[in-house]
Order: C-alpha cells, then sequence, then structure tokens
C-alpha cells in the first residue's frame, strides 16, 4: 500500500485553499491528486461519532476511518504516496467547497438526497438515521407537538431545519427558531437555556449527549420526522473518481470489515446496526 499512515494527521486545514485545476490522465479528481501529491477532505468538527475533532485537534470518526479507506484505494489507483489535507466544512459550505473544487471527499454526516444530487454526487449508503429533537428530560417536550410556545435550535442548511419547520408550519404552531452555525452550537444554546430543544439527526443527538458534562440531564425523544441516508460525498459527474470510491468501500462492506469499524464507533452509544442499514451495507458489497 502506497498510502503513508503518518500523513493522517499530519496536516489540518486552519483555512480555504483555492481549487486546483484538472489535468490530463486519469481524469477529474483524480487527475488534481495526482498533481498535487495530497488528497482533501472535508470533515465536521462535532458530528460525533461521524466526523469530529478530538482532544488533539485532530478529525476522528466513523467516516473519517471509511474515508481512510478510500485514500488508500486512491494512493493504489494513482501509484503514488499521497498526504491528506484536512479542510473543516460545515451545513452551509459543505455542498458548494465539493462543488467548486475546494474539497476531494466529503467526510461527515450528509444525507444523500435527490435535490443535492444536482449539484454533487454520493457514493454508497454508511449510515440511516432521521430527524429528532433532544430536550431536557424535564422540560415537558415528548415530541414535535409539544414545541408549541417553545424555541428550538435549528442548524442552517440541512435536512433537519427543513423537516422541523415543515412539521410546525403544518401543525400551526408558533415555535421560535434560532440558527445555528452546527451540532456544537446547537447543544451549546440548549445547555444555557437560550433554547428548549435542538434538532438533528437522532444519531448525532446521542452523539452529543455522550460528549455532555450531564448526559443524565437530556433526552432524545419523538418521532422520526425524516429520512436521512448518510453517504460519503463526492464531485458530480467524475465516474472515475467515484468508481474507485465504491470499490473501496465494497471490500470494506463485501470482507465484513464495515461490522469492527462500526462497533468501534457505535457501541459505545448503544445503537446497534438498523437493519435497514444492514441490507445497505449488502447492496454495496458489490463484486469484483
Amino acid at each position: 500500500m502506497l498510502f503513508k499512515n503518518t500523513v493522517l494527521t499530519a496536516v489540518v486545514a486552519l483555512g480555504l485553499s483555492a481549487p486546483v485545476a484538472f489535468a490530463e490522465g486519469h481524469g477529474g479528481t483524480l487527475d488534481k491528486i495526482a498533481a498535487s501529491g495530497e488528497i482533501v477532505i472535508g470533515h465536521r468538527e462535532s458530528s460525533v461519532p461521524f466526523s469530529y475533532l478530538d482532544e488533539n485537534q485532530q478529525p476522528v470518526g466513523y467516516s473519517i476511518d471509511l474515508c481512510m479507506k478510500i485514500v488508500e484505494a486512491v494512493a493504489t489507483e494513482l501509484e503514488q504516496e499521497l498526504t491528506v489535507r484536512y479542510v473543516p466544512v460545515n451545513p452551509k459550505t459543505r455542498i458548494a467547497l465539493m462543488a467548486n473544487g475546494t474539497i476531494d471527499l466529503e467526510c461527515g454526516s450528509t444525507t444523500n438526497n435527490l435535490t443535492r444530487q444536482q449539484q454533487v454526487e454520493y457514493l454508497p449508503v454508511t449510515f440511516v438515521t432521521g430527524t429528532k429533537i433532544l430536550t431536557r428530560v424535564d422540560s415537558g417536550i415528548n415530541s414535535v407537538a409539544d414545541l408549541d410556545g417553545k424555541a428550538i435550535a435549528l442548524a442552517q442548511g440541512t435536512t433537519n431545519e427543513r423537516a422541523v419547520m415543515a412539521a410546525v408550519e403544518a401543525a400551526g404552531m408558533d415555535v421560535k427558531i434560532l440558527p445555528v452555525r452546527d451540532h456544537a452550537e446547537g447543544m451549546l444554546s440548549l445547555e444555557t437555556d437560550r433554547v428548549d430543544a435542538y434538532a438533528t439527526d437522532h444519531i448525532l443527538l446521542h452523539g452529543l449527549i455522550s460528549k455532555s458534562k450531564t448526559p443524565e440531564d437530556f433526552a432524545v425523544v419523538g418521532d422520526f420526522l425524516s429520512f436521512d441516508p448518510y453517504a460519503l460525498m463526492v464531485r458530480r459527474d467524475d465516474s472515475a473518481f467515484e468508481l474507485v470510491g465504491k470499490k473501496a468501500l465494497a471490500e470494506v462492506f463485501r470482507s465484513g470489515e464495515i461490522d469492527a469499524i462500526y462497533a468501534q464507533w457505535f457501541d459505545p452509544l448503544g445503537v446497534p446496526a438498523d437493519p435497514l442499514l444492514t441490507a445497505a451495507f449488502r447492496l454495496g458489497a458489490l463484486p469484483e
């Protein structure tokens, strides 16, 4: 394997670099990576356990581990050593930074939907979740119907924002919306009593609770308000790079390595693999 593990956390982007022009050869993203000798990964800073910063301020998580499998496959495909450069992204910037060529691979907690596919493309499903509500255990909120007269924080540019807004509008409720940049800001607004609830994908809410200083104070409540299949994001109309990613994930799914990777990140949260997710892994395990 030509990829050096020592470079996984060697370079963390503090700003956004300008897109690099594509070269001739393999085509698209592969040529860009071959010319620069680096692959640029967009990562989230607080999407536990998918992509977040550890105590050393390095990106770690379930999605990061899967992306490293793709990095290894790209290095093998190009027959050259690669460095990894990390660029932080959030719900408002991730799609734009992929579409304009700033990042090569987005490793976070992004829902694959048809609207977004007008700008970007996705690899096979890596997780299945949906929108739920995080609140204090003594808030009296047990479902979206209990939000009337309350305040809720919502991350801008997310499927969760749209799902909650649609539910509130359909019920004709009076709910104060506090827009936040990311999950960390949403959790902080709840912990400091600026809002009564925060809504995002249920697995991320469990991750936020696990990192809280007082996890016993919070609960995930209500029915699912949306269907959100997560997938790693790549550029649109770049079938060569997409194929490398699909082959790398298919090997992880086919070999059963996905079970160990999943257990590492989700067993501590007490979240077993949903049967729908298990089926997605099997469907993604395409033969050579």
